[in-house]
C-alpha cells in the first residue's frame, strides 16, 4: 500500500492516543486498512478508497446503521466517534474511519460444520431482517419492493462480446502462460454454455429490501466457533436479499475444483428462509438468477486483461468451474437452497 495514513492529524480528533504501530491488513480488494496500535490500545483504521462508496455522506448512512444493528445484538464492529461526535474523518481530501479491533479470524465453509453453517445462513437472514428495521425510516424503500429496472438480467448479446473482445486480449498477451490457457479454456467454454442456455434469461430481479451487499468470508470475523463481527459494509444498498444468501453460499461453500458443498447449502438455506422470513420459491428463483448472472460475468478476467489487475486470479480456477458445475447440477442446486 503505497498511500500511509496521516496518523497525527486523524489521532487528534479522537481520544485514542498516540500511534505506537501501524501495519497494513492485506486482505480485501477495494479499501485499505491497517491495524493500528496506540498509547490507548488497538483499533482498525479503514481508508474509505473505492471511489464509488468513498462519499463521506455514503460512509456515515453506513455508520449509523451498523451503530442501530449493534443496539439490536447483531455482531458487527460501529466506528468509533471523534471528539465532534462524527464518524468518517476527513483529511486530505481522503475519508477515514476508526473502528475497535476486532480479535478474530476468518473462517470459509469447509471450516464450518453443518451446524455452524445453519448459524451462518441464520445469522444473514438476521441481517436482512434487522436491517428492514432500522432502515425502515426516511428515504429507505421498503423491504420486497419490486426490483427496479436497473437489476435485468445480463444481456447474453452483451456478453458474447464481451467473451470476443477476452479472447482477443488473451490471444495477444505475451508472454503466454498457464493463466491465459485457463481463461481461453474457460472463455470459449463459456460462449458454448451461454449458446445453450441463450432462452434461460430471467425477466427481472426479485423483491428487495436492505442487504449488507458484501457477504463472504473475508467479512465475517469469528472468535472461537461463533461469529464476532460483520465488517465492511460499503456496498450496504437496497437490492434483491435472497440473491445476497445464494451469492453468499456460492463463495462460503465452494469447493477447489468447482462444486458447492450441497448438503452445508442446505442448512444454511433452510436457517436463512426461517430467520429472514424468505420463501422457497424466492430462494428458487434466486438461485436461477444469480446463476445466469455467473454465467454471464467475467469481471475477474477483465480485471486482469483490461486492468493489469491480478489480485483476483487466485479466485478464478474454482469460480470459472462452478459455473459449469452449477450449469449441470442446476436442479440439485436449487433443491439444496429450497428444499
Amino acid at each position: 500500500m503505497s498511500h500511509a495514513p496521516p496518523l497525527g492529524a486523524l489521532l487528534r480528533r479522537y481520544s485514542a492516543g498516540s500511534a505506537l504501530t501501524c501495519d497494513p491488513v492485506d486482505q480485501g480488494l477495494l479499501n485499505r486498512g491497517y491495524r493500528l496500535c496506540t498509547t490507548r490500545g488497538r483499533y482498525f483504521l479503514k481508508h474509505h478508497f473505492d471511489p464509488e462508496t468513498a462519499a463521506p455522506e455514503a460512509i456515515a448512512r453506513q455508520h449509523r446503521a451498523t451503530q442501530r444493528l449493534a443496539d439490536l445484538g447483531v455482531p458487527v464492529a460501529p466506528p468509533l466517534p471523534a471528539h465532534d461526535g462524527r464518524t468518517v474523518a476527513v483529511v486530505g481530501g481522503h475519508a477515514y474511519a476508526l473502528h475497535p479491533w476486532i480479535d478474530g479470524r476468518h473462517r470459509h465453509g469447509a471450516q464450518l460444520s453443518t451446524a455452524q453453517c445453519g448459524r451462518l445462513g441464520a445469522l444473514l437472514g438476521v441481517v436482512h431482517a434487522s436491517l428492514e428495521r432500522v432502515m425502515s425510516t426516511g428515504r429507505a424503500a421498503p423491504a420486497h419492493r419490486a426490483a427496479p429496472a436497473s437489476s435485468l438480467a445480463a444481456d447474453p448479446e452483451v456478453t458474447f462480446t464481451v467473451i470476443d473482445d477476452l479472447l482477443a486480449r488473451v490471444r495477444r498477451h505475451r508472454p503466454a502462460d498457464s493463466f491465459d490457457e485457463l481463461a481461453r479454456h474457460r472463455l470459449l467454454e463459456r460462449r458454448t454454455l451461454l449458446e445453450q442456455h441463450v432462452a434461460r434469461r430471467p425477466p427481472h430481479g426479485g423483491p428487495v429490501g436492505w442487504v449488507h451487499g458484501d457477504f463472504h468470508p473475508f467479512n465475517l470475523l469469528y472468535r472461537g466457533d461463533a461469529p464476532a463481527a460483520i465488517v465492511d459494509w460499503d456496498r450496504l444498498g437496497v437490492k434483491p436479499r435472497a440473491e445476497e444468501a445464494v451469492r453468499a453460499a456460492a463463495i462460503f461453500f465452494v469447493r477447489p475444483a468447482g462444486a458447492l458443498d450441497l448438503p452445508k447449502v442446505r442448512a444454511y438455506a433452510r436457517a436463512y428462509r426461517r430467520t429472514a422470513g424468505a420463501t422457497p420459491s424466492e430462494l428458487a428463483a434466486a438461485v436461477h438468477r444469480v446463476w445466469w448472472e455467473r454465467l454471464n460475468d467475467f469481471w475477474m478476467l477483465r480485471w486482469h486483461y483490461e486492468r493489469g489487475d491480478t489480485r483476483a486470479d487466485p479466485q478464478f480456477p474454482a469460480a470459472s468451474a462452478l459455473v459449469v458445475w452449477w450449469t449441470r447440477e442446476y436442479d440439485a442446486v436449487c433443491d439444496a437452497f429450497a428444499g
